[in-house]
């Protein structure tokens, strides 16, 4: 079973930065497709970033320029840099992994990890 472990998560105001952390419990998680995932209150969850198993990236228009999708293979682990946050990005973050080694749109994830919860004040 592969779970999914996320880290990072908190409050800040307005144009600060947070980092998220998603550990993941699989050796070969390398080869998957890993992305970033958020829900707000009253919102569909939305995709916010992808990483693939040769590290290409995909970014949410409301992202771009703002946030970075990475990985570390080393630690299992990957990453999302948030910076100059504002209101909206408030929700709950989701990383999610799938054994497809590419990140086709509107992928159905089969691994996720249980969230947490990012607050950005005016």
């Amino acid at each position: 079973q592969v779970q999914l472990v996320e880290s990072g998560g908190d409050s800040v105001q307005a144009r600060g930065s947070l980092r998220l952390s998603c550990a993941i419990s699989k050796y070969f998680y390398r080869t998957y497709c890993m992305g970033w995932f958020r829900q707000a209150p009253g919102k569909e969850r939305e995709e916010v970033a992808t990483i693939d198993s040769v590290a290409r990236t995909t970014y949410a228009d409301s992202v771009k320029g703002r946030f970075t999708i990475s990985k570390d293979n080393a630690k299992n682990t990957f990453y999302l840099q948030m910076n100059s946050l504002k209101p909206e990005d408030t929700a709950v973050y989701y990383c999610a992994a799938d054994p497809l080694s590419y990140c086709p749109q509107g992928l159905t994830y089969k691994y996720w990890g249980q969230g947490t919860q990012v607050t950005v004040s005016p």
